[in-house]
């Protein structure tokens, strides 16, 4: 059974790893190493269950099984989350590439429906997290994924949600990092969330 609080668009959200909530948001995490980054998507995720979302991590280069063992370290009942549809760690290249094509378009399209969904099931509101690597795999159509970011940030919908896009910076050069800096309206920094001074709104020209 999902927690039936109302859902709430506009009320902010504990993120978990940082005194800072935010309302609907889309929030880019750029990281070199793995310990910080465990605790952090660790806290993020057991915040979302304990708001009463829906928490979907999707995992590529981390195993679904270590995924879970982090979350457990922080005290969540992991099968049980799962069992009730609160908890879905699933394949990112399966997610982003069904039939091992990435089309933005449909992609967004998908992501609309699990709000509505969430809605429907009674959750507050939905949140995720996907490791982007997967774009280093050289899929058809993941050259769009900038296109799918800028995509994403632009969704309207009425039903609360909060995504957050990891990025290792040791497989993305600088200029293709400055680029997803630029499709962020938020990022964190050391541990912490903050306004993205690289950010430029849909229709902005790009910073050189």
């Amino acid at each position: 059974m999902a927690d039936r609080r109302t859902p709430d668009s506009g009320g902010a959200e504990d993120l978990g790893f940082t005194e800072e909530q935010l309302g609907s948001n889309h929030v880019c995490l750029i990281y070199d190493g793995d310990t910080p980054r465990e605790q952090l998507l660790a806290q993020y995720v057991a915040a979302g269950l304990r708001e009463g979302e829906v928490v979907r991590y999707f995992a590529d280069v981390t195993p679904a099984e270590q995924v879970r063992g982090w979350l457990e370290e922080f005290g969540v009942d992991v099968t049980q989350a799962e069992a009730r549809g609160a908890l879905v760690i699933g394949d990112a290249t399966t997610t982003y590439c069904p039939g091992g094509i990435f089309d933005p378009a449909e992609v967004i399209s998908r992501i609309g429906a699990g709000y509505e969904a969430a809605h429907r099931a009674g959750f507050t509101g939905t949140r995720s997290t996907g490791e982007m690597s997967w774009v280093r795999r050289g899929l058809p159509g993941s050259n769009l994924f900038l296109e799918y970011e800028i995509r994403l940030g632009a969704v309207s919908t009425p039903y609360r949600h909060n995504g957050m896009c990891q990025y290792d910076a040791r497989l993305f050069d600088g200029a293709s990092l400055f680029k997803v800096l630029q499709v962020h309206p938020f990022m964190v920094a050391q541990g912490q969330v903050v306004r993205n001074p690289c950010y430029r709104r849909p229709g902005e020209s790009p910073l050189p």
